[in-house]
């Protein structure tokens, strides 16, 4: 799978390898995984939830997308990677033959 991380600021190595670690996961779900888009954005209000991570996996067929806003990129990149888990496993039970 190839990983592009988009972002307005220098992305740091320990934040490169939360979202790795994170999409890696998601294979364990689903092995047909071609890309991850990761964006990141950083909003310019004082709200608590300000961090937003934007993931688009592409999958033959449509491709999935999540998003979650968080105080942390960290936590933000979590519940995206859970959202993603759980479109997954739907996508997986939908293709299985029965």
């Amino acid at each position: 799978m190839k990983v592009n991380i988009h972002a307005s600021w220098e992305v740091n190595d320990y934040l490169n390898k939360v979202i790795n670690d994170h999409l890696e996961k998601l294979q364990t779900y689903y092995e047909g995984i071609i890309y991850a888009d990761v964006y990141l954005k950083n909003a310019d209000g004082e709200g608590v939830k300000d961090k937003t991570v934007e993931i688009k996996l592409g999958i033959p067929g449509p491709d999935l997308f999540a998003h979650e806003s968080d105080e942390t990129l960290e936590k933000a990149v979590a519940a995206t990677a859970e959202k993603l888990r759980r479109q997954l496993k739907k996508v997986k039970e939908k293709s299985k033959p029965y």
